[in-house]
């Protein structure tokens, strides 16, 4: 079973006819399509009170991510409301002081210790925001320090958010080597390390003790740093795009589901990912960016089921 940590929030996108709520928060995403990829996974995310947690709970809860982990909170619900203006263009505005993703406690984590659990996913604003970033670091930290189960980060910036780029330098530098697998995209790196190619960073995580890293570029494909040195390139999957909510990840799901089921993840995680070999790391990438592509061609982060993804990579099936 892998464990998601991280925030639930509420989409509230507001057009001239009215407003929509639609669940989201990247950590809640990569659950729901690991969930719809047919991998046992536990939400470990703290829900709202209000209506809006109510809705969240019931969208996961139908989608098949376990929340026996998630914490009732007595906060208000993480809102990021979105405003299309005449052209579809947003404008965005987040109401995220004292609500319920931030607030974690270390007595509302459970104990990993003799669970079943192979890997511990986490990133975006969860690792990001005060107090519960550090509850949440400090966790990694134990659970690197145990060798026990796979440690994945996304990093999913949000410099609209975070601002001091100084302070998430430091913050990445902390954290990056906690994880076994760190996954970001171009446009993450590019305004976290202006005057630095990816391939230095790559190249700095590994020296850190990070064993496989993955850097998205939008249509560009996706660049993986295997635990051997080797570089791999995968082109994106070609689809017609309607918008690319969610895509980043649904594709950080698709990638841990079939590493998943190439069994490496799990106990001494670093032999497991270096088992993996140069054609399967090839399949890995390419399953990761078709999960990507399907959520691509779909409005908002609708990530594929696991039906939709074979029809394509295995249409003789």
């Amino acid at each position: 079973m892998i464990v998601v940590a991280g925030e639930a929030l509420i989409d509230l996108v507001v057009t001239a006819v009215g407003q929509r709520a639609v669940p989201g928060g990247s950590p809640a995403n990569v659950a729901v399509t690991l969930a719809r990829l047919d991998q046992p996974v536990r939400l470990l995310a703290r829900l709202g009170a209000d209506e809006y947690g109510r809705q969240l709970a019931e969208y996961l809860g139908a989608n098949r991510v376990d929340l026996e982990w998630a914490v009732r909170a007595e906060e208000p619900t993480s809102v990021a409301v979105a405003t299309l203006d005449a052209s579809g263009q947003a404008s965005y505005e987040f109401r995220l002081a004292g609500t319920a993703d931030w607030q974690w406690t270390p007595s509302e984590l459970p104990e990993l210790a003799g669970t079943a659990v192979t890997a511990l996913h986490t990133g975006s604003l969860a690792l990001a925001l005060a107090p519960g970033g550090q509850v949440l670091e400090d966790l990694l930290d134990r659970e690197r320090r145990r060798d026990s189960r796979t440690i994945s980060i996304d990093l999913n910036l949000r410099p609209s958010i975070v601002t001091d780029r100084a302070a998430e330098q430091a913050r990445v530098r902390r954290q990056v080597p906690l994880a076994h697998l760190v996954k970001a995209s171009d446009e993450d790196l590019a305004w976290l390390y202006p005057d630095r190619s990816v391939a230095e960073v790559m190249a700095e995580w590994r020296e850190a003790g990070v064993s496989c890293a993955v850097v998205t570029r939008g249509g560009d494909g996706a660049l993986l740093l295997a635990p051997d040195g080797s570089l791999h390139e995968e082109p994106a999957v070609r689809t017609t795009v309607v918008d690319t909510v969610g895509a980043g990840d649904s594709f950080t799901g698709g990638l841990l589901a079939a590493l998943t089921d190439l069994d490496a993840l799990g106990d001494q995680p670093a032999a497991r990912l270096a088992a993996v070999t140069e054609p399967q790391w090839r399949a890995v990438l390419r399953q990761a960016a078709t999960v990507a592509a399907l959520t691509c061609g779909r409005q908002g982060a609708d990530p594929p089921t696991r039906a939709e993804l074979d029809a394509l990579l295995n249409p003789a099936i």
